[in-house]
């Protein structure tokens, strides 16, 4: 009997690879490139650090014979994985290819992301998805549902306990969009991606609309209309960039601090320019993110759903060095008012970083929640119930500074002293109250104003009257509510000093398996 020698064993495992590198072949690798995507392997040189990509499963194939699948062998059925580092740290990754049967998820498929799933919750690592699938593959029939619920339960198990980022790199239809939406961040690219139920042709058979696969799940729809985005870009590099650029503002999993960094940047340092940066009139606007900027290291704001719900703004940034999450109200839209999907955005993003050790900083400048038949019908009142959880469940050091305005359930809604936030600061602009001077003056006055000679002219006296006594930061920092009322140019100071001092917070909540949040 003769046995293939050393030399012919290696040279068959180097074709194997070979192989197993070429993915759908050059036709197609070269018909990815027109469409103006790249393959599954080159977005993980792109993402991960040099030369520290360790492949899993490369020589896995499918197992179904039906519709001639046992002549469309794929070594990798469509989807690589393994791990590798970012910033020398670890993380665990799968970017399914498209080059291979459309990067359709099959049983072996679905077991080697399940695999990678494990290792990363196994190990607290890290798990990022790159999903470039045309969906479940029809030839495999229930074995590739059954894959995708295999997955969809290691998503739920592990939320919480590591983070996970899904990239959105083609299209993502059907039950396959449920993986992503179980993950803590979506990654959109503009023009190539798309994540939808059901596409334009269902869509069109069933309700005769008609739209295209950018109108009906494209990057900016899902990061402007149905926020299921939370950061687009133009490219594919910009996307892998920005996903490396977040890590580093999250721990490796829940156990652990967020990782801290030297920025340069002096905790003493103060900004005149935040002393008139707010406007004393309530009624007019600013960007809340000037305020931001000005406050944090090197004005380095990583901003998650820029363009849903901009009436609140959401982000990681550095006090010190140290990561914190910003919540702010806007006031540039909408006036900064709560409304559903504001307060089902900054509910999540509190959640995340409470799951992951975080401090929050709140920024408060709120006129009050949304008013009309269309949010009432909508569900604000389960929306904002949602935000008040979220505060009052996280234990995490909370810190809020009051700009201007905080006015009836808002105030407590956003951070405040009622709800266990451990410091709270207002700037002297502050004017806590159970509603805008002009409202409450309508409503106690209301006989007054009209016996009066001159309506208007008694109502302009008692509004100036009441903003005197009452819209102010000094009755509710009378009560404790309000722990100092500082000089604007001293936020970043007073914030890092108070982060030092809750660096060992404990907060212990009553025993239950879980709580029942108002979704």
């Amino acid at each position: 009997m003769k046995y293939e020698t050393i030399e012919e064993k290696l040279q068959r495992l180097r074709d194997l690879k070979a192989q197993a590198l070429q993915g759908g072949g050059p036709e197609r690798i070269e018909r990815q490139h027109k469409a103006g995507k790249l393959t599954a392997r080159e977005r993980l040189d792109l993402l991960l650090d040099k030369g520290s990509f360790r492949e899993l499963d490369m020589f896995v194939t499918h197992r179904a014979t039906r519709f001639g699948m046992d002549k469309r062998k794929y070594l990798g059925d469509g989807v690589v994985t393994g791990w590798g580092t970012i910033d020398g740290r670890l993380v665990f990754v799968y970017a399914q290819d498209f080059t291979v049967m459309g990067g359709s998820l099959g049983e072996a498929h679905a077991r080697k992301i399940v695999k990678v799933l494990d290792l990363a919750l196994q190990n607290g690592a890290p798990v990022i998805g790159i999903n470039d699938s045309g969906g479940a593959r029809i030839q495999e029939g229930v074995d590739a549902l059954g894959g995708y619920g295999e997955i969809f339960y290691r998503n739920t198990i592990a939320s919480g306990v590591i983070p996970q980022i899904a990239a959105i790199m083609g299209p993502c239809a059907g039950g396959a969009v449920y993986s992503p939406a179980l993950m803590d961040f979506i990654f959109m690219v503009r023009g190539t991606s798309y994540m939808f139920i059901t596409g334009p042709e269902v869509v069109k058979a069933v309700t005769h609309e008609e739209v295209t696969f950018e109108e009906l799940g494209g990057a900016d729809i899902h990061a402007e209309k149905s926020g299921v985005a939370h950061v687009v870009a133009d490219s594919e590099a910009d996307v892998l960039y920005l996903i490396r650029k977040l890590l580093r503002y999250l721990p490796q999993n829940n156990l652990e601090d967020p990782p801290y960094m030297d920025t340069g940047d002096d905790p003493l340092r103060e900004d005149p320019e935040l002393d008139t940066l707010v406007p004393t009139d309530p009624s007019k606007p600013y960007d809340v993110r000037d305020v931001i900027r000005r406050v944090v290291d090197n004005g380095e704001f990583f901003e998650i759903h820029e363009t849903f719900a901009p009436n609140i703004v959401v982000g990681f940034a550095r006090l010190g060095g140290y990561s914190v999450g910003i919540v702010a109200n806007q006031p540039s839209v909408l006036a900064g008012v709560l409304d559903i999907d504001a307060s089902e955005k900054a509910a999540r993003f509190v959640r995340f970083c409470d799951a992951f050790n975080i401090p929050i900083v709140t920024f408060v400048d709120v006129p009050g929640f949304m008013p009309g038949t269309a949010q009432e019908h909508g569900g604000i009142i389960r929306a904002g119930a949602k935000l008040l959880y979220a505060y009052s469940e996280a234990t995490v050091p909370k810190l809020t500074v009051v700009l201007r305005k905080a006015y009836g359930g808002a105030y407590d809604v956003m951070s405040s002293k009622h709800l266990r936030a451990d410091i709270n600061f207002a700037w002297p602009t502050a004017e806590i109250a159970v509603m805008g001077p002009e409202g409450a003056v309508k409503i106690v006055f209301r006989k007054e104003i009209a016996q009066a000679e001159d309506p208007q002219a008694k109502q302009d006296e008692l509004v100036a009257q009441y903003r005197q006594e009452f819209a102010h930061p000094y009755i509710a920092a009378a009560r404790g509510y309000i722990d100092d009322v500082i000089v604007p140019r001293s936020t970043r100071p007073r914030l890092i000093n108070a982060l030092h001092m809750l660096a060992n917070k404990r907060v212990t909540h009553p025993p239950k398996k879980h709580g029942n949040i108002p979704l």
